[in-house]
C-alpha cells in the first residue's frame, strides 16, 4: 500500500497556540469508553502474556533473563517485578480481529504473541541504535546487559515470532506468517529510513509519512488482521483490516511524534525534547520546515547549524525549547495534530466495508480513539 495515495498537503499547516495541547480528536471520550478500552487492553495482556512467557522461556540463558527484564517481569537484579509492559494495543487488535472473522478471541492469541515478539525485537534494536537509555521508566536492555545481548535477544524474539505461528501447522498459520514477515521487512525498511533521515538537512512530508507507514503502520496493520487470518478470513477481509491498522499506525506515530517533542517525561518515560536531542526528522519538524515563513526559515538555519555542531550533546534545555517553539510557531505541531485526526478518520472509515458484529466494530473504533488521545 503506497502512502502517496493518502499523502497530506504540507503547504498550509495551521498555527497552534504556543504551549497549548491540541487534542487530535474531539474530547468526547466518556468514562464508559475509557473502561471499554481498558478492558480490551487488559484482555490482550491476560490472554497473550502466559503464551508470551512460555515462548521466552525457550530461550537459552542468559537471553531468557535479558528478555524477561525487557518485558518488565524481573528487575536488573533478576528479582520478580511488575514493570510496565507497554500499552498492549497490538495484542488487543489481534484478538479483536479474530472476532471480526466470527471466531473467539482466543483464536487470535498466537498472532497476538507473534506480533508482540516482533514489536519488542524492534524496540531492543531501536533503543541501541538510537542510544535511548530509558524505556518505560527504567534503563534499556543495552544499558543494563550490554549491546551484544540487546542484539541477540532481539534476533531471538524475531525467530520466536515465526516459530509460534508455524508450529500451529495449519494453512492459516502459513498465511499469517507471510503477512508477519512482510510487515517485519517493512518495519526494518522504516527504521533504516529513519536513521538515514537524521543525517539529511531536509526530508519531505511524503518521505516522512512513507517512513512512518513502514516503521509503525505495517506492524499495526498486521496486528489488525492476523487474528482474522488465523480464523480463516479471506484475503479481501484481511486486506481491509490491514488498511484500518495501517492508517491507525500513521495516527499512532503522529501522536508519538508530538509526544517526542512536547510529551511529559513523567508520562512518556523519556527525556524532555527526546526527538530533538536525536535530530529526528519527525512529522512536526518536516511539516514546519515545509511550511515556509520566518519561523520555518529560522528553524532550518538552526537545524543546519546543529548538524555541524561539535557541542550538540551539551545543548541546554533552553536551546531545545527554542527549537520546539520555532516548530510550533511554523505550524508543525498543529499540522501533525490534524494529520493524526485525518489518519484516524481513514482508519475508522475502512471498517465500513467489513461485515462484523456491531459490538466488534465499536471496539475497533474505541481503540482508534484511544490511540490518538493518549499521553504516553
Amino acid at each position: 500500500m503506497s502512502v502517496r495515495s493518502y499523502g497530506a498537503d504540507p503547504r498550509t499547516p495551521g498555527i497552534a497556540t504556543r504551549g497549548e495541547t491540541v487534542p487530535t480528536v474531539p474530547p468526547a471520550e466518556t468514562a464508559a469508553d475509557a473502561v471499554a478500552v481498558s478492558a480490551l487492553l487488559e484482555r490482550g495482556r491476560t490472554l497473550a502474556t502466559p503464551v508470551l512467557r512460555e515462548a521466552v522461556d525457550r530461550l537459552a540463558p542468559p537471553m531468557d533473563t535479558v528478555a524477561a527484564y525487557h518485558f518488565g517481569w524481573i528487575d536488573a537484579e533478576g528479582k520478580p517485578a511488575d514493570g510496565d509492559g507497554g500499552k498492549a494495543v497490538r495484542p488487543a487488535l489481534a484478538l479483536l480481529s479474530a472476532q471480526a472473522a466470527g471466531r473467539a478471541p482466543e483464536v487470535g492469541v498466537p498472532g497476538a504473541v507473534a506480533v508482540e515478539l516482533v514489536h519488542n525485537f524492534s524496540l531492543l534494536h531501536d533503543d541501541l541504535m538510537d542510544g535511548d537509555e530509558q524505556r518505560r521508566h527504567r534503563d534499556t536492555v543495552w544499558k543494563v546487559h550490554g549491546p551484544a545481548q540487546a542484539i541477540l535477544v532481539g534476533d531471538a524474539l524475531f525467530a520466536l515470532a515465526n516459530e509460534v505461528l508455524l508450529e500451529l501447522g495449519t494453512v492459516e498459520a502459513g498465511r499469517a506468517t507471510r503477512r508477519l514477515t512482510r510487515a517485519t521487512r517493512a518495519l526494518i525498511d522504516g527504521q533504516a529510513q529513519d536513521i538515514s533521515y537524521e543525517h539529511r538537512d531536509r526530508v519531505s512530508v511524503e518521505e516522512c509519512l512513507e517512513m512512518e507507514g513502514n516503521k509503525t503502520g505495517a506492524l499495526l496493520a498486521c496486528a489488525s488482521s492476523i487474528g482474522a487470518v488465523l480464523g480463516g478470513a479471506d484475503d479481501a477481509t484481511a486486506d481491509t483490516l490491514e488498511k484500518y491498522g495501517y492508517h491507525l499506525g500513521l495516527a499512532f506515530q503522529a501522536v508519538d511524534d508530538l509526544l517526542g517533542i512536547w510529551g511529559d517525561p513523567e508520562a512518556t518515560g523519556k527525556q524532555t525534547w527526546s526527538d530533538l536531542r536525536q535530530r529526528k526528522k519527525s512529522l512536526p519538524v518536516v511539516a514546519a520546515l515545509a511550511a515556509g515563513g520566518p519561523a520555518s526559515e529560522r528553524l532550518g538555519e538552526m537545524l543546519a547549524e546543529d548538524a555541524k555542531s561539535s557541542d550538540f550533546e551539551n545543548f541546554s534545555e533552553e536551546e531545545f525549547a527554542a527549537r520546539a517553539a520555532l516548530i510550533e510557531e511554523a505550524g508543525g505541531r498543529e499540522w501533525t495534530t490534524q494529520e493524526a485526526r485525518r489518519q484516524h478518520t481513514i482508519a475508522v472509515e475502512a471498517l465500513e466495508s467489513v461485515r462484523m458484529p456491531q459490538e466488534v466494530r465499536a471496539r475497533f473504533t474505541a481503540l482508534a480513539d484511544f490511540v490518538v488521545v493518549r499521553k504516553r
